[in-house]
């Protein structure tokens, strides 16, 4: 693949807690120069991206990392994520639900924070690495039946990323339409090849301008 095929399937990621204007700058930066899918920021910068960047294709994040917050403050965060100018919205399920067997619950929260996307863009976060595969199948139909645009791996805040073989079993468990985002621990352009050619349609990392570093990607 090229460097600007791999760029064009990147959500350039800053979601450090001790994030600057300065290291959003300089995301939104690099994001502009290489052509990536989007940035992926905290939601208290969306507002000044969208003000500062106008045609900058904005993701941020919800109940985020741990998911814990209830369904009620979520859609409240993802509505004024949208009114702030976000184009797409990365959620945490709510583990809990997950290990209490509450899989209905789980597909009701999905459903609501879509409704509160509208056209937007809405990407589940399932934290692949606190799950069983039967956990994971099971939140693939949650995914799929919530209306959700994407399922997710990982935040990159727990205690694993993203794993080759979780995207093979999401492929055979998604619904069609529903389109995979693979994010932690990818770590070299070969992963970005081998997780692009699995069928990921995005991928969440910090460092895709580091892992490149090619000759290519310097003369952009």
């Amino acid at each position: 693949m090229t460097d600007k095929e791999i760029f064009s399937h990147i959500d350039h990621t800053q979601l450090k807690a001790v994030s600057t204007k300065a290291d959003i700058d300089a995301l939104c930066a690099e994001a502009e120069k290489y052509g990536t899918a989007s940035v992926c920021i905290p939601p208290s910068y969306v507002k000044y991206v969208r003000e500062s960047y106008p045609k900058m294709n904005i993701c941020t994040v919800i109940g985020f990392p741990l998911g814990y917050n209830t369904t009620e403050v979520k859609v409240f965060e993802t509505a004024q994520a949208i009114a702030d100018g976000a184009n797409e919205i990365d959620m945490v399920i709510n583990l809990g639900m997950v290990k209490n067997g509450d899989f209905d619950s789980v597909t009701e929260e999905i459903s609501a924070l879509k409704k509160a996307c509208g056209s937007h863009i809405l990407k589940v976060i399932i934290e692949t690495c606190y799950l069983t595969d039967e956990e994971k199948i099971r939140l693939c139909k949650c995914v799929t039946d919530g209306g959700a645009d994407f399922i997710k791996t990982s935040t990159g805040f727990g205690t694993a990323g993203a794993k080759i073989e979780d995207i093979r079993l999401f492929k055979k468990h998604i619904g069609a339409g529903v389109k995979m985002k693979a994010a932690g621990g990818v770590k070299t352009r070969d992963d970005l090849e081998m997780f692009l050619a699995e069928g990921c349609e995005r991928i969440g990392t910090s460092s895709a301008v580091k892992m490149m570093n090619s000759e290519a990607a310097e003369n952009y």
